[in-house]
């Protein structure tokens, strides 16, 4: 029996143009809508217009990084239910627990795999935000 994951409108938040063309190519390929963001500023902004159903967000970027960006969409009452799963290139436990003190649901490592994103997806995708 295959589990489909409905489709869903996911958000990349990364500085690093490469990893958001892979996200956006491996989120297409497994049938989902693809908001990309180039740092926690645009992140924010197309928040607001596109409520994404989850988003992936990079941790080190300039001006705000995916710590701020994260809690600042989980403060804010209309977009707190939406998931939020990390990226980053540290996997130290310290940098896990950090993005769940934010909010965030989970961390992944870069770089990633199509598998390991689309499980993601249907982990964490919520088709009802």
């Amino acid at each position: 029996m295959t589990v489909t994951t409905p489709r869903l409108r996911v958000m990349v938040v990364d500085d690093s143009a490469t990893i958001r063309r892979s996200a956006e190519i491996f989120l297409q390929q497994g049938g989902h809508e693809v908001l990309l963001a180039e740092d926690g500023f645009d992140a924010l902004a197309k928040v607001n217009d596109h409520a994404p159903q989850l988003i992936f967000c990079d941790i080190l970027m300039p001006k705000l990084d995916g710590y701020q960006t994260c809690a600042i969409i989980k403060r804010n009452a209309r977009f707190a239910g939406i998931p939020v799963v990390m990226l980053s290139s540290k996997d130290s436990v310290f940098d896990k627990a950090r993005g769940r003190m934010v909010g965030s649901l989970d961390h992944l490592t870069k770089p990633f795999t199509k598998d390991q994103l689309l499980q993601a997806v249907q982990q964490y995708g919520r088709a009802d935000a």
